[in-house]
């Protein structure tokens, strides 16, 4: 069976350590939020929880980069993670990782794919 492929966003609207996109999923049975981010030209997906406290991580919808764009930084806590692994460097939480989500870039836009505990959105 093919990998379900569900679309986010364009390509050309996630920036190199810029703004991410939000999108809804659902976690056990619950609503929440992936994001996707690019850095150093590759798009990475998380689930929108901070390893430390599960909230979202950003501090305005879509901003998940810290100053330099080198770190995703958790807004409440200031928790810094790599956006290549999601391994919290720096924080609260030091050696944990954001939830990644499988993603994908085709034909110039940016799918993300469900797994076991990352669903699609209820509604």
């Amino acid at each position: 069976m093919d990998e379900l492929l569900i679309p986010v966003c364009s390509s050309v609207e996630i920036v190199d350590s810029g703004k991410g996109r939000r999108f809804p999923v659902s976690v056990h049975g619950s609503d929440a939020s992936g994001f996707v981010v690019r850095y150093a030209g590759i798009v990475y997906g998380y689930l929108n929880r901070c390893a430390h406290v599960p909230i979202a991580l950003d501090w305005e919808e879509g901003q998940f980069f810290e100053s330099s764009g080198l770190y995703l930084m958790c807004a409440t806590h200031g928790a810094v993670y790599a956006p290549t692994t999601g391994k919290c460097e720096g924080g609260p939480c030091t050696g944990a990782r954001l939830r990644k989500i499988s993603v994908c870039e085709q034909d110039g836009q940016i799918y993300w794919s469900p797994d076991d505990y990352v669903r699609p959105a209820l509604a």
